[in-house]
């Protein structure tokens, strides 16, 4: 017999959700040893089962049969309905739904169709949005059929919102006859109809044993009609989260839907950002007025004062009827047993947040949870609770795209639509499940020499390419390219597939994504399908690559963010080994368990509550009168879940007053406390904590280094370029020549201005060599370097007219000189000669003979050439010590004494690019006949002190003098520089 007052009731706020529920049904039906289990718990998902599922634990003290526990929100209701409610009469008629992965794409394909300058991969995106949409539609049981009669009747809609609303027609006129044929339909409609016939079968011939539904708050007509039943059954009852029973009646009413004015049509906007609405809107769909809803009577044993409900009802009271706070009693706002914590940063806050967690458990058995929609904030907690050996228990798990196999597809198809280029070929071969095992180290011993030979500007697109590059041999890499060859040699056959699928002008996604596959399978063997992220990404392309024999071909580039957007879609969350007293929840579980501590993490405004996510497809006006969920019901939720969040004993909530970008607005629900409390209790020690742990009790900075090793130790060998180092930076000089730890270029670098001088010197070289100083020949050679450098087009048209005309320059001048009686003798001639116990050699970029006999030396330089201050105070001396080596018989073949030392520098001087300068005569002062002993005197002198001698090799002696960095970090610059003048 049905009773004459619906079975509905309330869990406050204030009491944990799932322990009250358990208590209550313990005590109702746990005295016999099958009652419980004779019963059926319908709840929103499968989260909430295993929440109230451990409250049955919890309450558990010989052994406990439990009810069956039903998830109305999972895709397996259809398993679900099968196994526990069986037999459903009409069950068997409902056909199947279509997968999830299958359906994404074949909405893809008819977006595609019909937007024909999509591109695929914002197809699959704007698919994600249209099943949002379509979802919505059947779920509030709209039929697509009336988006036709709305175009008509609202033709002043903007063009665009016009446009999207024919597409969408048009498509949802097509969808149904995709799905008939393939005999399936709509996972939405599968559980409404699913629902529906269990509300028939149940108000028809009720269930044997109890029935509950536990938390369920959706508004969906057909959940509203089951629950209808539910609430009428001998032994049904509905339990709902945080009902506001003592909310006065004009602001329950003011929360709407409203009826339309009789007079003018007119419709009142219902507050959907209010945390009530949703469930006034449901019982509102159950029929059920809120003073029928009764209080459940059992607490959950970890339960808040009472008045923590009605503070936390007046806290989040409707804007228009804030103005109470001022006449409230003390009692009913304030929030004993609430603290607010707000600091700097979010990486401040999140150490906060872990500190607190880790004070929790000290006490035996205080469990603690983070609450939070900032998955990044809660992936900082979890990092530094790491730092104590605790694994938090994540309920929302990690997306796959972020773990060991996400990763390496990622790296795969970025390897391949990028042609190989180093960074993301690079990544993929030192990726950590490539040949994991056994065969790792020899493996990533290849990949670094691979690394070294890479360095650099980038080679040629392609493995070909690549091989191209190591095969050349005639640079001063030529050792490391070599090494390289050997092993990449053995790589190309694992990649060549790849490279042949992506270098078609149009694939197939199923024949793309099963060639990634395979190059993975290649690569790791069973590694990137192993565990329990490889068999989630193995079950998602055994999904994936039927379901896209739907789509047409596409640009191979394309499937990097299309794979992307598929993987971030799957969480992937560890079946053990969490913490059993740390835990970080959605805001779904939130709602049904509270811990003895709980943190609301992230409280700013786009966080929680978050920003509403637009419609594509449909515009709110629309949306509005096809009476489908504001864009701002989301808010309402968010509130809905933070009043209920609240309720715990002990809640500490916490926010950073700036992000990564710029300072953060407050959440309103944060504003709304501290306004009606007139300021939270601050939770000082949590922020002291959080900005002291990582302080060192005394800073200890590193002196400047001046190691010192014995005489006999140091080098005997000593280039021209490497003097100026030696003197002004004697550390760098240590480091490179002692240490043996030589600056590396960056991978896929630009062309540095280095580079660009070695290539200018090898033209002008080849120039003289082959062309025998012809000028006609030298701006050919100059285009042909421009077209063979793979740098960026811009970078390359910015630097050919510059190039090119100090190419000219330096034609004309040759030419001029020739005619004047100089005779070029050499290109990068390279000499050497000893000077007492030291061996000095060098290079000259080229040497000529003059008129009367003697020698120039040249140097070319690209930009500024040095100036005679740095001369006069003995550096910059490279042009005396190469002309010392002439006058010593160093260049073999070559001999004379040097009377003219030169600059060509190629930087603009008066306007025009290209000129000579010299570090001898004119304002410097220094004679030409003086130029090769003065440098000799000042070589002798640093190769006494640092070479022979026992002069400590200091730090940034003469800084002014030493302007390049590459050795910073290894002398520690920051920690000494300016604190021992």
């Amino acid at each position: 017999m049905s009773p004459a007052r619906p079975n509905v009731y309330t869990i406050p706020a204030h009491r944990a959700f799932a322990d009250a529920l358990a208590a209550g049904l313990v005590a109702r039906y746990g005295k016999e040893k099958t009652g419980l289990a004779q019963g059926l718990i319908l709840v929103p998902n499968n989260r909430a089962g295993r929440a109230i599922a451990d409250a049955f634990v919890r309450r558990s003290a010989g052994g406990l049969l439990l009810p069956r526990l039903v998830p109305i929100g999972e895709p397996e209701l259809d398993e679900r309905v099968g196994g526990a409610l069986e037999p459903l009469g009409g069950a068997d008629a409902v056909p199947p739904a279509i997968e999830p992965v299958e359906r994404l794409f074949l909405l893809a394909g008819l977006i595609e169709r019909h937007m024909p300058d999509t591109d695929p991969a914002e197809a699959l995106r704007l698919a994600e949005d249209l099943a949002r949409t379509l979802d919505q539609l059947l779920v509030e049981e709209i039929p697509p059929e009336r988006l036709r009669a709305f175009a008509a009747e609202l033709p002043d809609l903007s063009l665009h919102w016009q446009a999207s609303l024919e597409r969408l027609t048009i498509i949802l006129d097509q969808w149904p006859r995709l799905l008939a044929a393939r005999g399936r339909i709509d996972l939405a409609d599968r559980r409404n109809r699913l629902l529906t016939a269990l509300a028939e079968r149940w108000g028809e011939a009720p269930p044997r044993g109890f029935v509950v539904a536990a938390g369920v708050t959706t508004t969906a007509p057909a959940v509203a009609r089951l629950l209808r039943t539910i609430a009428r059954l001998p032994e049904g009852r509905v339990i709902l989260p945080g009902l506001d029973g003592d909310m006065p009646r004009v602001e329950w009413d003011a929360l709407g839907p409203h009826d339309a004015d009789p007079e003018t049509g007119f419709r009142r906007r219902s507050i959907e950002t209010h945390p009530q609405f949703q469930l006034k809107l449901l019982l509102d769909r159950m029929g059920v007025g809120r003073d029928e809803v009764r209080r459940w009577r059992w607490g959950g044993g970890r339960d808040a004062p009472a008045v923590r409900s009605r503070a936390i009802s007046n806290a989040m009271a409707p804007a228009a009827f804030t103005s109470k706070w001022q006449d409230l009693p003390p009692a009913e706002r304030r929030l004993t047993g609430v603290r607010a914590l707000e600091i700097g940063d979010p990486a401040q806050e999140a150490q906060a947040i872990a500190i607190a967690m880790r004070e929790a458990l000290e006490t035996p058995e205080r469990t603690v949870a983070l609450v939070t929609p900032d998955r990044g904030l809660a992936r900082r907690v979890a990092a530094h609770l790491r730092r104590w050996a605790v694994e938090a228990d994540d309920s929302a798990g990690r997306p796959l795209s972020e773990m060991a196999p996400g990763t390496l597809l990622l790296a795969l198809t970025s390897a391949a639509a990028e042609q190989f280029a180093p960074v993301p070929l690079l990544s993929l071969l030192k990726h950590p499940l490539v040949r994991k095992g056994e065969g790792r180290l020899a493996w990533l011993e290849g990949a670094r020499a691979l690394d070294l030979a890479l360095r650099g500007p980038r080679p040629p697109a392609g493995l070909d390419g690549i091989g191209d590059h190591l095969a050349d041999w005639s640079g001063r890499d030529r050792d490391r390219r070599r090494t390289a060859l050997a092993w990449w040699k053995q790589i190309v056959p694992l990649l060549r597939p790849l490279e042949r699928a992506f270098a078609a002008a149009g694939v197939a996604p199923a024949a793309l994504l099963g060639t990634v596959r395979e190059a993975a399978s290649a690569l790791t063997g069973d590694e990137a399908w192993s565990g329990l992220a490889g068999r989630a990404a193995a079950e998602l392309f055994a999904a994936v690559e039927p379901a896209a024999e739907a789509s047409g071909r596409i640009a191979p580039a394309t499937l990097v963010p299309m794979l992307e957007q598929l993987l971030s879609g799957v969480a992937v969350r560890p079946p053990y080994g969490q913490h059993p007293r740390i835990f970080i929840w959605g805001l779904i579980e939130a709602r049904l368990q509270q811990a003895d501590l709980t943190i609301l993490g992230g409280l700013n405004e786009g966080i929680w509550p978050p920003l509403p996510t637009p419609d594509p497809w449909l515009a709110p006006r629309l949306r509005r009168e096809l009476g489908l969920p504001s864009l701002e019901r989301r808010i309402g939720l968010a509130a809905h879940d933070f009043a209920g969040a609240l309720g715990g004993r002990d809640v500490l909530v916490t926010r950073a007053r700036r992000d990564a970008r710029a300072p953060a607005v407050a959440s309103r629900f944060w504003l709304r406390l501290e306004a009606m409390t007139g300021g939270l209790t601050r939770a000082r020690a949590h922020k002291w904590w959080a900005e002291a742990i990582d302080r060192p009790d005394a800073y200890a900075p590193a002196e400047r280094p001046a190691p010192s090793p014995e005489p006999k130790l140091r080098p005997r060998t000593i280039s021209v370029t490497e003097v100026d180092r030696l003197k002004a930076d004697p550390f760098a000089f240590y480091a490179r020549k002692m240490l043996a730890l030589p600056s590396l270029d960056e991978v896929d670098a630009e062309p540095s201005a280095a580079f660009r001088g070695s290539a200018v010197h090898k033209v002008l070289e080849e120039w003289m060599k082959e062309d025998d100083c012809d000028p006609g020949l030298l701006r050919v050679r100059a285009e042909a370097l421009l077209a063979a450098t793979s740098s960026h087009p811009l970078l390359r048209a910015l630097w050919q007219p510059r190039l090119l005309e100090a190419i000219d320059w330096i034609a004309g001048e040759v030419a001029r000189k020739v005619a004047e009686g100089r005779r070029p003798l050499r290109a990068e001639a390279k000499g050497k000669c000893k000077i007492g116990e030291v061996s000095l050699y060098g290079e000259a970029d080229r040497i000529d003979r003059l008129a009367d006999g003697s020698l120039a030396i040249i140097d070319y330089k690209t930009g500024m050439p040095p100036g005679p201050k740095a001369v006069a105070e003995g550096y910059s001396l490279q042009l005396g010590l190469l002309g010392l080596i002439a006058e010593r018989g160093g260049f073999e073949g070559i001999e004379g004494i040097p009377a003219c030392f030169e600059y060509w520098s190629l930087a603009k001087k008066a306007g025009k690019l290209g000129y000579v300068a010299s570090p001898v005569g004119g304002r410097t002062g220094l004679d030409a006949a003086d130029f090769t002993a003065r440098a000799e005197r000042n070589f002798i002198a640093a190769a006494e002190k640092w070479l022979t001698g026992s002069e400590p090799f200091t730090a940034k002696l003469h800084p002014e003098h030493a302007p390049y960095g590459e050795y910073d970090q290894l002398m520690r610059l920051d920690e000494w520089y300016g604190r021992d003048g």
